[in-house]
């Protein structure tokens, strides 16, 4: 669909919502971005939307904030793009930075289980019936069920999650009649920042390091959000010695509760390093390389469901992808819905959705209410 004069300000409007209630990790990412712009507002369709998400999986970076990059050019062009993206990551980052300067004037964060026990079952529902919409396109013939499912299999046994993408998209384009394998390279470009400037913050630390460390990270690492931490481990604990492992820690709990992107984990120990000029410059540059990446691929979606091998790679992808989202899901829900209360929590957002075309932020802040009530009640 071709963008609208003045859609801009809506795309950043409706991606500053989504990253104030998406909790849940890059599987509710996506689950909420379905329901608002292919099933709520048709922006686009569910196919293109499973082209988006598949694209994702082909370069390093958050997937599901990339997706919003992603949809946000889809709508609006490039100013969509650099809203969509800067909107979706707004919130978590203020959020993430103030329980960050709590975090060292109090050695602690503000609890927040009383509100998640009511919201993660909520999104639990969400990602449900986004994977049933989902799977309606993406599993548009009986192989693509039997690799999704094989794929689903290899994850709960555990599974590297990149692993599984590949085998997914190589048995795809095999299933499609190539004999071999096409050698697949893929160009990482890296910004050059020339003349970065060097401050030394109380700490000793250098906030051009900084930048250049998380710009690094940014640009390289494949897989969940939750990858992140084995490359802060080496770079803040091992290397640089700047943070410890339970500060790193610390920085995760603080990514996973809080919604929006879990890479603002990032933005948690740039305070932690070097207050609120590291927060906003770790910030900036672990997001900046997604923004280079999809500016530069913007195209790419269109052009592999173009041929016929690569139409056969991306339904590889597309279904291996569904399958993990449906994986993540699983372990969100066992650890979500513990009693009666979070199941049925779950089964009437999904009888919801079903039933109705209500903005999701109002399942969230339903499940946030009652969440709290039982908060106060014990």
């Amino acid at each position: 669909m071709a963008p609208r004069p003045g859609s801009a300000r809506e795309v950043g409007g409706l991606f500053l919502r989504l990253g104030t209630i998406a909790f849940g990790g890059p599987a509710a990412h996506v689950a909420l971005m379905r329901e608002e712009l292919v099933r709520r507002r048709e922006w686009v369709s569910d196919q293109r939307f499973a082209d988006l998400m598949g694209a994702t999986n082909l370069v390093p970076g958050p997937n599901s904030t990339e997706l919003a990059i992603h949809l946000g050019h889809e709508r609006a062009g490039w100013r969509g793009l650099l809203l969509a993206g800067a909107a979706f990551i707004l919130p978590a980052a203020l959020m993430v930075t103030g329980l960050a300067w709590a975090y060292v004037e109090y050695g602690g964060t503000p609890a927040v289980d009383g509100l998640l026990y009511g919201v993660v079952p909520v999104v639990v529902g969400i990602i449900a019936w986004a994977l049933a919409g989902l799977g309606r396109t993406v599993l548009a013939s009986p192989w693509l069920v039997v690799l999704a499912g094989a794929a689903l299999a290899a994850y709960l046994l555990g599974a590297n999650e990149l692993v599984v993408l590949a085998a997914g998209a190589v048995v795809a384009v095999l299933a499609h009649g190539l004999r071999s394998a096409a050698d697949r390279q893929h160009a990482l470009v890296l910004p050059l920042l020339a003349g970065t400037p060097v401050f030394t913050d109380p700490t000793g630390s250098q906030l051009a390091q900084l930048f250049l460390t998380m710009l690094k990270i940014g640009a390289v690492l494949y897989g969940s959000g939750y990858v992140i931490l084995a490359f802060l481990e080496g770079d803040f604990v091992d290397r640089l010695g700047w943070v410890s492992h339970q500060q790193v820690l610390d920085a995760a709990s603080v990514g996973q509760v809080t919604p929006g992107p879990v890479f603002t984990t990032a933005t948690f120990l740039g305070y932690v390093v070097a207050g609120l000029p590291g927060a906003v410059l770790a910030t900036v540059a672990i997001f900046l390389p997604s923004f280079v990446f999809v500016a530069l691929l913007t195209r790419l979606a269109t052009w592999l469901r173009s041929r016929a091998w690569t139409s056969a790679l991306l339904d590889g992808v597309n279904a291996t992808a569904l399958a993990l989202m449906a994986g993540v899901s699983l372990e969100l829900g066992r650890s979500a819905l513990v009693d009666p209360l979070t199941m049925g929590l779950a089964v009437a957002t999904v009888v919801l959705l079903w039933r109705t075309r209500l903005n999701s932020a109002w399942f969230i802040a339903a499940g946030a209410l009652v969440g709290v009530v039982r908060l106060l009640a014990t």
